[in-house]
């Protein structure tokens, strides 16, 4: 077997998907760094757009680099739900303007992080365990981790923003309308729902991962690291 066709059979589904979100990010850049040339209004929001992007394609090429570093795989479907997360919160949250045309973008947004933290709890309660106590242990208790590790980081993520707007008069946490504070409830809306949508997406992938448990423990070898 050449080196070429070696290098192709070591190819899996999920890198064709990293593949189209980098290309599609890249014709994204392209065209707009086009536009920033030709005009001179609105360059200051266009740059800061693309700039973004940029980032979205580092953030989306940083499990590559750790793989480099590391001996083991990150497991194919939490990779290919990243991909999709960065893709939807990047290009079409942050570039094509979602988060302002779609009101609850930012919710499914969410919803779709929280899950994929829950299942990286799945990933890491497997780290911690050998694996003959994986064939034995609750089904319940790995799903009651995987759904409390996923809140908690969307907790930490609210702490983070908090701390944005706070420090640097940021406004993440929609507690200003139009340059008004908002008064009562209506200053928490955002925080509340962002906080319902972590938990309702832990536990949603929580309970998928209960029931694909107790019907087939080899289920969990979809969210373990494998070797290279």
């Amino acid at each position: 077997m050449t080196k070429m066709a070696k290098r192709k059979s070591n190819w899996r589904w999920v890198d064709w998907l990293y593949v189209f979100t980098i290309v599609s990010q890249l014709i994204y850049i392209g065209y707009y760094l086009e536009q920033i040339l030709k005009k001179s209004a609105e360059n200051t929001m266009l740059s800061m757009t693309v700039l973004q992007v940029v980032v979205g394609l580092v953030i989306a090429t940083l499990p590559i680099v750790v793989e480099r570093f590391i001996p083991y795989r990150f497991p194919e479907i939490l990779y290919a739900v990243y991909l999709i997360f960065v893709y939807c919160s990047i290009l079409l949250g942050t570039g094509l303007h979602f988060y302002s045309r779609l009101y609850y973008w930012d919710k499914f947004l969410h919803v779709l992080s929280a899950g994929l933290l829950a299942g990286l709890g799945y990933t890491v309660f497997n780290g911690l365990i050998s694996k003959q106590l994986r064939q034995s242990i609750s089904a319940l208790l790995m799903s009651l981790f995987a759904a409390t590790f996923g809140s908690t980081i969307g907790i930490l993520w609210e702490f983070y923003e908090f701390t944005g707007d706070r420090l640097l008069g940021l406004n993440m946490q929609r507690y200003m309308l139009g340059g008004q504070l908002l008064r009562g409830q209506a200053a928490l809306v955002d925080t509340m729902g962002d906080l319902l949508a972590d938990v309702l997406g832990s536990c949603l992938i929580a309970l998928i991962g209960y029931f694909c448990i107790k019907h087939n423990r080899n289920w969990l070898n979809k969210l373990t690291f494998t070797k290279k």
